[in-house]
Parts: C-alpha cells; sequence; structure tokens
C-alpha cells in the first residue's frame, strides 16, 4: 500500500470504499450499510495516514492496533483492508457467504490479520485496553485505535472499560465515537440520548475532543493532538451522518440492517462515481 496525507487522496479512496461497501452488501442480501457508510472517513484516515502498520507483516510487533468493536460495520474494515492488501479484494462480494472470510462480524478465525474478533457490542474498547497496557509493558511504540458505536455506548461495559482506562492513564489509547445518532431501533435520542457526550468521557478522566466525522482534515488534526496528549487516553466523539454519501440512505434508520436492493445499488452507485 501506499499511504498518504494529502486529504484529496483520502477523500478518493474513501470513495471507492463506499461503493465496495455497497455493492458487497447488496450482493450479500444482508449486512449493515447505515453503521458501514459513516465510519468510511475515519478508517480511511487512520490505515492511510495515522496509524504505524505493513500489510506485508500485518504480525509487526511494533504496528498499531485498530479494533472495530462495532462489528457490525465490518464492511467498511474489509474494504480497507482489502484496498491497503491484507486481504483480496476480488473476495469482497463473498461477505456473509457460508466459509468466506468476510463474515457478518471480523471473525480472525476467517481472517488472521483482524486484531480480534469483534461484534459483540460493548466488550471492544476492554479488548483495545489491555492491547494498548500491553504495549506499555512491553515498552513499545504501539498506539491502540477503538471505534464504537453511538447506540453501543448505552453498553455498561463501556464505561467500566472507560473508568479504568481514565483511572489507569492509558494515554496510547483512542476510542472513536462514531456519533451517526441513530441505532438499531431508531434515533438515539428517543432510545437512550448520550449527550452531552464528551464531557462524559472527560468526567472518566479522559481527553475528549469534537470532531466532524466526514473531515478528513479534521480527523487528521485530532489524531494528531491525541497523539500529543499525555497521562490520559483520548475520545474523540466523531460526529457523522448514517448512510453518508447515498442520498435515500442518509439519516434512514432503516438502513442500519437492511441491504439495498439491486436498484438501489445502481442509484447509489450512480450518486457515489
Amino acid at each position: 500500500m501506499r499511504k498518504t496525507s494529502k486529504p484529496e487522496e483520502l477523500q478518493a479512496i474513501s470513495k471507492q470504499v463506499r461503493r465496495d461497501i455497497v455493492e458487497m452488501i447488496t450482493h450479500a442480501k444482508s449486512g449493515h450499510p447505515g453503521g458501514s457508510l459513516s465510519a468510511v472517513e475515519i478508517v480511511v484516515t487512520l490505515f492511510y495516514d495515522v496509524m504505524r502498520h505493513d500489510p506485508a507483516n500485518p504480525k509487526w510487533p511494533d504496528r498499531d492496533h485498530f479494533i472495530l468493536s462495532k462489528g457490525h460495520a465490518a464492511p467498511v474494515l474489509y474494504s480497507v483492508m482489502a484496498e491497503c492488501g491484507y486481504c483480496p479484494k476480488d473476495q469482497l462480494n463473498t461477505l456473509r457467504k457460508l466459509g468466506s472470510m468476510y463474515q457478518g462480524h471480523p471473525d480472525v478465525r476467517f481472517l488472521p490479520a483482524l486484531e480480534a474478533s469483534t461484534g459483540s457490542l460493548g466488550e471492544g474498547l476492554s479488548i483495545g485496553i489491555g492491547m494498548a497496557l500491553a504495549a506499555k509493558l512491553d515498552q513499545r511504540p504501539s498506539r491502540t485505535y477503538v471505534i464504537l458505536g453511538d447506540g453501543e455506548s448505552q453498553e455498561g461495559q463501556i464505561w467500566e472499560a472507560a473508568m479504568f482506562a481514565g483511572d489507569r492513564g492509558v494515554d496510547n489509547l483512542v476510542c472513536i465515537v462514531d456519533y451517526n445518532h441513530i441505532q438499531l431501533d431508531g434515533f438515539v435520542n428517543d432510545i437512550m440520548p448520550l449527550d452531552p457526550l464528551a464531557d462524559k468521557w472527560r468526567s472518566f478522566n479522559w481527553h475528549a475532543i469534537d470532531v466532524d466525522g466526514h473531515n478528513i482534515p479534521a480527523l487528521q488534526a485530532a489524531f494528531a493532538e491525541a497523539a500529543t496528549i499525555k497521562g490520559k487516553p483520548t475520545a474523540l466523539v466523531a460526529h457523522t451522518i448514517k448512510g453518508k454519501g447515498v442520498s435515500f440512505m442518509e439519516n434512514n434508520p432503516k438502513f442500519h440492517g437492511i441491504a439495498p436492493t439491486q436498484e438501489e445499488m445502481e442509484k447509489a452507485l450512480v450518486e457515489l462515481a
């Protein structure tokens, strides 16, 4: 892969990833397009600009670690990993097929380049804390990045983990909340409101940053700021749009877990051309 910090190149990669997501989920006839599309710029910026990693050596001991705690958004991770060269791009459309390496949720038994099997909501931050603390004990430069969903942030284990990481000053850990305001059953504010979300992280002794999750230069600046913080972990509250990039999916709760039809896919691909 060729890393880049140029926003226009990262945006072009993001557009291709969105096309991959729509095609994968349509072929699977099931999946989670909305939350996959909302996290695109975050994942692309991390893999192509921010993180230390090497697709030719996926278990490099000094690599940074990435955990997709909201594992139902696996299509965005699979697409980016395939674009980077970790896994075959020509098999993306086997998503959710029996025996495919591209399972409905990330599974290291099928795709060993993954850091962890995820998707049982609430657990990813705890996994990330363990990896970050292990790097500190081993005196390695590795940093750990964990993406949470906003609905997932209603899970109690998230806040137990947040309390622990804040108390232990796990400053090589960055948690990104994909705050797209929609969860499985509807709008977050109608189910269990989270605001003021950044202040809640701060109250657990985290450095918190509000950021536009689709603005690549803003994300780059936020990740750079996180790297300077000592003595506490960092939480990025990334304000995003569910279904970003496809007009009829944006802010539409239907597309949390419903696959596009063939006709909808064709319409979406025209918009993403």
